[in-house]
């Protein structure tokens, strides 16, 4: 097969190769990797906003921190934005890229809720994706008490938080609920075959994320399982009818680009109301690494005005 590949955005290309090196993940690398994270301070600075912590019990009993976040002052009952992480199923936490649902926090008075699932290694198969769905049942159930309109409940996510962004809708689709009034789909990590085209296109950097870290983080919460289920590697569903509005964006420059634009094609094929976006030039996260970026600019105003229709049609 060949090697050509879509090109950089100049001005991403430019400062991706600023970054400095970071090692190759694997079981030896990770622990140093999972020390990269930003506490919650790192976002909230200037913003008007009221925080909870909180923690809810998962279906086996483990407590899971959970963390709300509010428009100082707010007293209508409000949009929820139920976001999930991202870190390949491997690494990070509640607040990794806060900001994006901080944004629509103030766009829109909505209320952010964020999740600390469990990661793999440690945590395997199914694991992660009903703590996101433990989450969100809890969240649905105390939206009074939250100040939260339950007519108005997105579910949002980046990367392998994507991807269990997907997995729990469908879970919601057919335990049959909580209602979810439309999912935002950020670069999502669908599909644990990484076979595709894109992703041997970008089996290597530059990159921020590679087909062998995706290898990595499969393997690490797969294990040795031969049976997968549509809800840990949503590409695997055989209906993708009933679901909620959906807006999928990728990169043309990322790994994850064939398995995103193959789920929102499936959507429609289901009957389904799905916006696609394929940014040319942007590579895997490029909009949560760089947000002042051209390209980073544009991508997030148009998630976000998709988000405003959406809840606009809600009311």
């Amino acid at each position: 097969m060949t090697t050509s590949r879509p090109a950089l955005d100049p001005e991403l290309a430019r400062l991706l190769a600023e970054l400095p090196a970071a090692p190759a993940l694997d079981a030896e690398s990770l622990p140093l990797l999972r020390q990269y994270k930003l506490p919650a301070e790192a976002f909230l600075e200037g913003r008007s906003i009221e925080r909870r912590e909180l923690s809810i019990t998962a279906a086996d009993g483990a407590e899971l921190p959970l963390s709300m976040f509010r428009p100082a002052g707010l007293e209508a009952a409000a949009p929820c934005i139920y976001w999930l992480h991202g870190g390949g199923m491997v690494m990070g936490d509640r607040f990794a890229n806060l900001d994006i649902p901080l944004d629509w926090l103030e766009r829109f008075g909505a209320v952010v809720v964020t999740l600390d699932y469990r990661l793999a290694p440690e945590a395997k198969g199914a694991t992660p994706v009903e703590d996101c769905y433990a989450g969100l049942v809890w969240v649905a159930a105390h939206a009074t008490e939250l100040g939260i309109d339950p007519r108005r409940l997105i579910v949002a996510g980046a990367s392998a938080g994507g991807g269990l962004t997907a997995g729990m809708t469908l879970l919601a689709r057919d335990r049959g609920g909580p209602a979810i009034a439309a999912q935002v789909l950020i670069c999502p990590m669908l599909d644990h075959r990484n076979d595709s085209v894109s992703s041997r296109q970008y089996a290597e950097g530059p990159a921020t994320w590679t087909r062998a870290a995706n290898t990595f983080g499969w393997q690490a919460l797969l294990g040795a399982a031969t049976e997968v289920p549509a809800y840990v590697s949503p590409a695997l569903a055989a209906d993708l009818g009933g679901l909620p509005p959906s807006f999928i964006d990728t990169g043309s420059a990322e790994l994850f680009r064939d398995e995103d634009t193959a789920f929102a094609s499936r959507i429609w094929a289901a009957g389904g109301e799905a916006e696609l976006h394929v940014w040319p030039g942007g590579f895997h996260g490029f909009d949560a690494l760089f947000p002042t970026a051209r390209l980073s600019l544009i991508a997030r105003q148009t998630r976000s005005a998709w988000l405003g229709r959406i809840l606009n049609s809600s009311n």
